[in-house]
Parts: structure tokens; sequence; C-alpha cells
């Protein structure tokens, strides 16, 4: 795939400003304002588009999810991934709102095998869709918050909104 056939908007956000990349076929990515390099394999030049029909599609969703008007995301996506990874991004995907599940949950779902939970905290480490498929909601087996791209105190954030714990209003960090 070439980077022309990506598309990519920014998105003002409570917890930053995240950057929001697509295909045709769907949402490709939500990447964090302090994106590691590499964590989400991508082309490095991608053209800016915020009139996208997926990119417009997927900012108006995530701006009813922080506004608490939206609790699960209906949008195309294409994420890029081994069928590893994929199983595990899908059990992600059915992880309810306001819900967590731990490592060895998500092992289980995705691939039947709780002693899996190291490679899928791998695969959840490279989950493309944050927020949209959502790894903030997995916790360690003792319920504390572990490893996560956006960093710890953005993971309680998503998790106490979630749990209406707290707002998080726009612009607020």
């Amino acid at each position: 795939m070439t980077p022309t056939d990506l598309h990519r908007r920014t998105l003002a956000s409570p917890i930053g400003t995240l950057t929001l990349v697509a295909s045709d076929a769907g949402l490709r990515a939500v990447l964090w304002p302090d994106e590691r390099t590499g964590r989400v394999p991508l082309p490095e030049a991608i053209p800016e588009d915020p009139d996208h029909p997926v990119l417009v599609a997927a900012a108006d969703q995530l701006e009813e999810w922080f506004a608490g008007d939206r609790t699960d995301f209906d949008l195309p996506l294409d994420p890029a991934g081994t069928a590893f990874q994929q199983a595990v991004w899908q059990a992600l995907a059915a992880i309810p709102h306001g819900r967590t599940r731990t490592y060895g949950d998500v092992a289980e779902a995705a691939v039947g095998d709780r002693g899996r939970a190291r490679a899928v905290g791998a695969a959840i480490g490279r989950n493309p869709l944050s927020i949209v498929v959502p790894c903030h909601r997995v916790v360690g087996a003792d319920g504390s918050l572990t490893g996560f791209a956006g960093g710890l105190e953005v993971k309680r954030r998503l998790l106490d909104h979630e749990s209406g714990a707290a707002a998080l209003p726009l612009g607020g960090t």
C-alpha cells in the first residue's frame, strides 16, 4: 500500500490530539499524540484528507464517545496485522463498554489458551485502533493497570470515563 492509498486527519480530544488514518476500506489507525515510532506500521508520509468519509465518521463517533453519547463504534475497520493479532483485536472489540478483562481472559477468548497471555499482551500493544478497539479495557490479573500505548494516566482516565466516574471534557489533558 502506498501513502496515497491512505488518508489522515487529526482530532482534538480530551486526551490530546489523535491522528486518524484510513484506507478506502475502513479506519486503519487511531494514533496517540506521543505515538512510539513503529508501534503501528504505517508509511511516513500519509496525505492529510480531513473530508475522507471514513475519517469524518470516525471523528464524529469519537467525539460522541468522549462526550458520553456513544458506547460502541459503528465504523468500517481495516487494521493491518497477522492472523493472531487480528484474533486478539476481535476479542478486544467484544469487551463491553465500562467493563475490563485480564490478559488471560483475552487469551482465552482469542485463542482458547489463557497461557498465551504474554503473546496476547504483545498483540494488544500493537493494536492500531486505540479506543475504537478498546485495549484500555485490559488490566493485569490482579486488576492493576498495565502497559498502554497512550500511557497509564490516559488509560485510567478512559476507564474512569467509561465507568461514569469522571467526565472527559474536550480540551482537558
